[in-house]
């Protein structure tokens, strides 16, 4: 390598890039071409794509059939969105040219990158039946079929490139290998290969996915472990916090779970699920009021969170506040949410406030989903039978009765109900 370009690296290694990057200036255009072209890979792998194209856009010219150059050529043209440009070039290279193959890897990126996946697919088919043994193309085809869902394509593909090589590209293979399995809901073979990933490299994303894992496979203590260290490596990883929290949870450490939700809510105000996990270790710990509260803030980042409704109101239940029930209810209907549930609910309130008029409304409409569940249908035809409509209860009380043959009340109600009366 030139001398030159030489003391221009280590100015730029040592932290003198004006001066690195002002000598490769001056001197690059008295250099031989070979030499232009490692500049032009310097600029590129320093971020500098503008300097790096207009290089290799003048010795392509020069030598369009030094197909090597043709690749980085293309490369950089992808780099600066002129895709186009970069499949024109990229097809001037022929079949019988060793870098054939990286060709067709680059025309794969570009039909993926435009949503042509089938036609990706192809390219990366075609380049493997050149070179079959090629990890580098393993791993392509696994990423293309991750970024599809075909997770079961992808763990094929991306363990064999894990035989051959630990990182591509660089990128963590077993990391890939893992997520896919994980996201194909092989949690305990994911494990394995994040153990493998986490001693390659233990970065964020995949200490992540190590612990998310380790939690939907039942392992929360796994899982407290690698949260844990992700936590202390970037405590501002947001994502980490339920996860954590409800791996506490599964541990019984309901104190620790609270807190870890309530450090998230710290990191990411705006998450509202972190505001969900945090009432509900609160209701764990007998802190009603606080997760009274943690739930009202989670509804007012998205006042149609049903899950953290349907929490709420099983509080308001268990406190027979029927009030707020009807509050709530009636509240988050505005936003344009509804669930049979709250119907329901409604209609127990309405009809413990004597609002019977709308307690029979609600109950209607609660019918319409819940004509086979025996709870409602008692509840319902109690109602009904309160209210002296006894020839609208008879037919519940006779679906229940098929529901729970061994409910002798029921038995006995629908008795005097026919005994006392003839209905048509």
């Amino acid at each position: 390598m030139n001398t030159s370009i030489q003391e221009a690296i280590k100015l730029v290694e040592a932290g003198h890039p004006e001066s690195g990057l002002k000598k490769l200036a001056d001197i690059e255009p008295d250099l031989p071409d070979e030499d232009k072209a490692i500049v032009a890979q310097l600029y590129y792998e320093w971020g500098i794509v503008d300097k790096a194209i207009s290089i290799v856009n003048d010795l392509h010219e020069l030598y369009p059939d030094e197909s090597e150059l043709t690749c980085f050529y293309a490369e950089l043209l992808i780099e600066t969105d002129q895709e186009e440009k970069a499949l024109s070039v990229l097809e001037t290279i022929p079949e019988t040219d060793e870098a054939y193959p990286q060709s067709l890897l680059l025309m794969a990126d570009l039909y993926q990158m435009q949503g042509l996946f089938e036609v990706s697919e192809q390219k990366l088919l075609k380049a493997g039946a050149i070179l079959p043994d090629e990890p580098v193309i393993d791993f392509a085809l696994g990423e293309l079929y991750f970024t599809q869902g075909a997770y079961g394509k992808a763990v094929r593909q991306f363990k064999k490139a894990a035989e051959e090589e630990a990182v591509i590209g660089g990128v963590n293979v077993y990391q890939r290998l893992a997520e896919s399995l994980s996201s194909s809901g092989a949690f305990e073979e994911a494990l394995e290969w994040y153990e493998k990933a986490v001693k390659e490299n233990p970065e964020p994303n995949t200490l992540f996915g190590f612990g998310f894992t380790a939690l939907k496979a039942g392992y929360p203590k796994t899982a407290i472990k690698q949260l844990t260290e992700l936590k202390e490596m970037d405590p501002a990883y947001s994502s980490l916090y339920k996860p954590l929290a409800n791996s506490y949870e599964a541990e019984g450490l309901y104190e620790e779970a609270f807190e870890t939700a309530k450090e998230g809510i710290r990191a990411d105000e705006f998450n509202k699920e972190l505001y969900l996990s945090a009432a509900k270790a609160a209701l764990k710990t007998k802190r009603h009021s606080k997760a009274k509260e943690l739930l009202r803030e989670a509804l007012a980042l998205d006042p149609g969170y049903l899950e953290a409704v349907h929490t709420l109101l099983a509080l308001f239940l268990e406190e027979e506040d029927d009030e707020s029930i009807i509050e709530l209810v009636q509240e988050v209907r505005k936003y344009g949410e509804d669930d049979p549930k709250f119907s329901w609910h409604l209609a127990s309130a309405f009809a413990r406030t004597e609002a019977y008029d709308k307690a029979r409304e609600e109950y209607e409409d609660a019918f319409l989903h819940y004509r086979d569940d025996a709870d409602f249908l008692y509840e319902y035809s109690m109602f009904l039978l309160e209210e002296g409509r006894q020839k609208e209860a008879l037919p519940l009380l006779k679906k229940l009765a098929e529901l729970d043959p061994a409910n002798e009340e029921v038995q006995e109600t629908i008795f005097r109900i026919e005994d006392e009366n003839s209905f048509e």
